[in-house]
């Protein structure tokens, strides 16, 4: 029962994840139909990412005071009828509101869904790493789904968005309260009375967990540099097509999916620190023998390193956030969860301007000294106060 309930929470995720994963997609025809500029089209993924992503820590905050499940229906619901607004839309503003109200969806949803996963797995970092996969697999068929929408239907075709986002938010409002009650007696203790008092018992450790938002620092920075720029370095160097280097962020983001799963399994078996530092010391490696590849398809068996050490130690660094601030989970979910996506996009504009002024080699070499960087913080992380007296309580 606990093993299905982690499964429709990825389910959740998946849906909640498949709006902004299809935004990409669906800003062509909005700039194709509205006449959108570049600018304008920039200012749709800030309202959409980096706002969303800085609020999801307040509603952390909120469901630390007040547990609200229904907040899982509220967030699906809010970023599927966001998205589908934002194609009957004609004005910029209505637009960028609806996909404010799209990323605001995301932000309601992850730290209640992610603090519930760490509430109801015995093993945390593979039932998180479960959970992951679901927003995974939405970022991955969203533009398939919104470019088949779309093409079919016009901008109206975002709709369908909302159709699926109204449909999982009911699936999600009926199930969730019966699952919870219905789980084995261990577990509805763990979340009623039983966590209530192990968080209470727990202890916040922020110096702690100030190091490891170093470290997601970095590891955001190459996350969203390598997405980047890596199609871009192997068109310069390699001399492939801006068609075959699309199959890079495909097979990127597929092996993204496995490394999801297999880094929560083997951090459970290994260890949160054990977990992080094993990733992210591979990570300069990784970057260098892509630098020095002496062909494109070197670069394949590479990418699929690199997405080990950026997603197969995404369970890790969330359950480490969770163990950290163990008297406020929902609040370490929202700011793991949402500042891993958001950072990178903030700082990554500079590594552009090193490409622009010093060439695109440049910053592969800039991604190497950010590998070893997020590496050497990693070392930095100390066990959590208290993890293993939890943990035997539960």
């Amino acid at each position: 029962m606990k093993k299905f309930f982690v499964y429709l929470l990825s389910l959740g995720h998946l849906s909640v994840d498949l709006a902004p994963g299809a935004l990409p997609a669906v800003l062509p025809f909005l700039v194709l139909h509205n006449g959108l500029s570049y600018t304008e089209v920039a200012g749709l993924m800030f309202a959409s990412s980096c706002l969303s992503s800085f609020v999801q820590p307040i509603f952390g905050l909120w469901a630390d005071k007040s547990t609200k499940n229904w907040f899982l229906s509220l967030g699906i619901l809010t970023s599927g009828i966001g998205l589908g607004l934002s194609g009957l839309a004609t004005n910029y503003w209505l637009i960028f509101l609806a996909v404010t109200i799209m990323g605001l969806g995301s932000s309601i949803f992850h730290p209640v869904a992610a603090q519930l996963v760490n509430r109801t797995s015995e093993r945390k970092a593979t039932g998180m790493g479960i959970f992951s996969v679901g927003g995974n697999i939405g970022f991955g068929i969203g533009p398939l789904v919104a470019a088949a929408a779309l093409t079919a239907w016009g901008t109206e075709g975002t709709v369908l968005f909302a159709v699926w986002g109204v449909a999982t938010a009911a699936l999600l409002l009926w199930a969730v309260p019966k699952m919870l009650k219905n789980l084995p007696a261990v577990a509805v203790k763990k979340h009623t009375k039983g966590v209530e008092h192990t968080e209470t018992e727990g202890e916040n450790d922020w110096p702690g967990f100030a190091r490891l938002s170093l470290v997601i620092l970095f590891r955001s920075v190459a996350a969203t540099s390598i997405l980047s720029f890596i199609p871009l370095f192997c068109i310069h160097k390699f001399g492939i097509s801006e068609a075959f280097s699309s199959t890079l962020l495909t097979f990127l983001s597929l092996c993204g999916a496995f490394m999801t799963l297999a880094g929560g399994w083997l951090t459970d078996r290994f260890g949160l620190l054990r977990a992080c530092k094993l990733g992210y010391l591979l990570m300069a490696p990784a970057f260098a023998l892509i630098y020095f590849a002496p062909s494109v398809w070197w670069v394949f068996p590479l990418l699929a390193v690199v997405s080990f050490t950026l997603n197969g130690t995404y369970a890790a660094f969330v359950v480490l956030g969770q163990s950290y601030l163990a008297k406020n989970v929902g609040f370490a979910s929202g700011v793991t969860m949402g500042l891993s996506t958001s950072l990178g996009g903030i700082f990554t504009p500079i590594l552009g301007v090193v490409a622009d002024n010093f060439g695109i080699e440049s910053v592969m070499v800039a991604m190497i000294v950010i590998g070893a960087l997020c590496a050497l913080s990693s070392f930095l992380l100390t066990e959590p106060k208290g993890r293993k007296t939890r943990e035997a309580a539960a």
